[in-house]
């Protein structure tokens, strides 16, 4: 019973640390927003502070190009808000991968067909779904 009682009391402490490190990165980032030009502000994000390091994560070549070219201003920037940032580091972030969305179906109806869809579209209520639908259908169709 003790040692499943110190192995959870560990878990705890460890995390408390966890929460403790989370909210220091979170406190590094608004200062971090703080000191960047707007445009930049949104590409970078704080990844870890480890022993005196920040690594910073950009999200792009260019804005990791143009952070690095700060990162003295921002040593200063961050240790006169009161963080022991001795160096940073900036890493290229790996980009996002796009979802990926089937293309849309192509339908095919003939010349008569697509006649009589769009005359009883004709015949229902303007501002019926239906209606609505079948002239997309007829509109967007191919022979």
């Amino acid at each position: 019973m003790s040692q499943l009682l110190n192995r959870f009391l560990g878990s705890g402490e460890a995390l408390a640390r966890l929460q403790d490190h989370a909210a220091r990165l979170r406190r590094l980032q608004v200062v971090l927003e703080r000191g960047l030009p707007p445009l930049l502000g949104g590409l970078c994000r704080v990844a870890n502070f480890k022993e005196g390091t920040l690594v910073l994560s950009a999200s792009g070549g260019a804005a990791a190009a143009r952070l690095r070219q700060l990162t003295p201003s921002l040593v200063g920037h961050f240790v006169q808000a009161g963080h022991a940032v001795q160096a940073i580091k900036v890493k290229v972030a790996a980009p996002e991968t796009a979802s990926w969305r089937r293309p849309p179906p192509e339908r095919h109806i003939s010349a008569d067909a697509r006649a009589g869809l769009t005359q009883f579209a004709a015949t229902l209520p303007a501002d019926s779904p239906l209606r609505a639908s079948l002239e997309r259908l007829a509109q967007r169709s191919r022979e």
